[in-house]
């Protein structure tokens, strides 16, 4: 049996102590800076470094920035580009039919080159994840990027920001208040604005005061580790006074994320076999079991390879794999309703809550999967309908950011009074080839070894921060796009064939 060496095993209880310590609302706040932040605050010399003594501070006409693990956030985007909550006129609640940040530009990163950030403390490199969530930060406070891929030299073009918006359940928890330490530590009032209190607070909305029920939080396993929102909704849920009987019950939602951002290790849209790379639930994973027993309740859709099985016959599988974001959702939500069924005096599900900014891309498919499950029935019983209630409602936290973000601009002043909604910019990670030391496979993504392998404090350029286009953004993500985020796609759109910053972009590489 293999041993783990007395070095890690210190290094690995300090991981679980600082985790658990985060966990429980406490933050390291001692004097040692991440090499990232010597490196962003204290050399000139270091790509990442920023002059904050220059920064434009209470700067209206500055931008707001938003920042996922991947292009997920966008639906946090989507919903601040759309939001009519308030007059225009005068900051109170109320629709005016004008969208409440029209003036405000928005810049957006997707740190896709890393993602997905819910796998690191799996990896227990939590301490690269807080590295990477800085390096968004600072990504925002600066004002380089490089023009494609290929370029060798960064542009300094682009403006920084006066607000930062974490759309990242994964970067909230682990990140959240590190940002907040940073920034003060530049010394710049940057307010930083995440998703978890959020999604608690338009969780408890859902509840009468007194009422009995459980949520169900459905987020990737790193945020599901964290505690985060469960933590959240209870001290909540005590401090509002809600006396009704009130659980809650995680399921880590390990691969979907991913899957929707087309992750190699867990979906191949030309895979018509089970395939030796492939990390996402099988018959044989240890933690994540498909149970065979339960797949006349999963009901996978095995069409056009959406499942990947080493027989012609479904139920002579010995190898079986997902394939599809949908067999996804199935998996992962019949888990959960197998939790909670098999959990003494359980209460029924009264709300899910989307703790990752990926899944409410498949909100059609989890409505459909519950109401399956809620009409399931064996041997003319109900199997899940007593766990159940009969309109489970989904928590999208991102209603309750925009408020957020609405309440301190107004109380800040620092509304844009002549800005345009149309001028916001949209960026995503790269892997940087040009860096010898990145190992990337055969799609020009970083391997999973590499990507979980690296260590924290090796400041280097890992990634390059390019403009969204055509080739760094799947056709079936972009689809998606088109479909599910329309408003903010339109956005998209703009800046891809109108901004001179893609001038350097061939016609077929803009997203039109």
């Amino acid at each position: 049996m293999y041993k783990i060496p007395l070095c890690s095993k210190l290094v690995l209880l300090l991981s679980i102590l600082s985790i658990n310590l985060f966990a429980q609302g406490y933050v390291i706040t001692d004097t040692t800076k991440f090499p990232v932040e010597k490196a962003i605050l204290q050399q000139r010399d270091n790509f990442y470094y920023v002059d904050f003594k220059r920064y434009p501070v209470a700067d209206r006409t500055l931008p707001i920035g938003v920042f996922d693990s991947g292009t997920g956030g966008l639906t946090i985007l989507n919903t601040l580009v759309a939001a009519d909550q308030f007059n225009n006129g005068t900051k109170k609640p109320g629709k005016d039919n004008l969208a409440d940040f029209a003036k405000e530009k928005f810049i957006y990163l997707a740190d896709q080159a890393n993602m997905p950030y819910g796998n690191y403390y799996s990896e227990h490199k939590t301490d690269l994840l807080v590295e990477h969530i800085i390096k968004d930060a600072q990504f925002m406070l600066s004002t380089k990027y490089y023009s494609t891929a290929a370029a060798n030299r960064f542009s300094t073009d682009k403006q920084q920001v006066k607000v930062i918006v974490v759309a990242c359940n994964t970067a909230t928890a682990y990140g959240k208040e590190y940002i907040e330490a940073f920034v003060r530590k530049a010394g710049v009032p940057i307010k930083v604005i995440g998703v978890i209190d959020a999604g608690a607070k338009g969780t408890l909305a859902v509840f009468k005061k007194d009422e009995n029920g459980s949520v169900g939080v459905f987020a990737t396993v790193g945020t599901i580790a964290s505690k985060g929102y469960e933590r959240t909704i209870l001290n909540l849920k005590n401090e509002l006074g809600y006396t009704g009987k009130f659980q809650v019950f995680n399921q880590g939602g390990y691969g979907l994320a991913e899957v929707i951002d087309e992750e190699p290790d867990f979906i191949s849209r030309q895979a018509t076999a089970p395939r030796q790379n492939y990390r996402g639930p099988s018959l044989q994973s240890a933690e994540y079991k498909i149970d065979k027993t339960l797949m006349d309740v999963y009901k996978f859709n095995f069409a056009d390879h959406k499942m990947l099985c080493d027989s012609k016959e479904t139920d002579d599988c010995n190898n079986l794999q997902l394939n599809a974001a949908e067999n996804y959702v199935r998996y992962h939500l019949v888990s959960l309703l197998e939790k909670i069924r098999r959990t003494p005096d359980a209460q029924p599900l009264k709300a899910l809550v989307l703790g990752c900014t990926h899944y409410p891309y498949m909100e059609k498919e989890i409505k459909q999967v519950f109401g399956e499950l809620y009409n399931y029935q064996k041997n003319g019983k109900y199997i899940y309908r007593p766990y159940m209630s009969n309109d489970i409602k989904i928590i999208d936290p991102a209603v309750n950011v925009a408020t957020e973000l609405h309440e301190y601009l107004t109380a800040q002043k620092l509304f844009n009074p002549n800005g345009n909604m149309k001028d916001s910019e949209f960026y995503i990670s790269v892997p940087n080839l040009d860096n010898k030391n990145t190992k990337a496979d055969q799609q020009g993504r970083f391997t999973y070894d590499y990507k979980y392998g690296r260590k924290a404090g090796e400041i280097q350029e890992y990634v390059k921060v390019v403009p969204f286009s055509r080739s760094n953004i799947p056709a079936e993500t972009i689809d998606r796009f088109k479909t599910m985020i329309a408003p903010t796609y339109s956005l998209i759109q703009t800046f891809s064939t109108s901004n001179p910053k893609m001038g350097k972009l061939s016609d077929a590489e803009k997203i039109k």
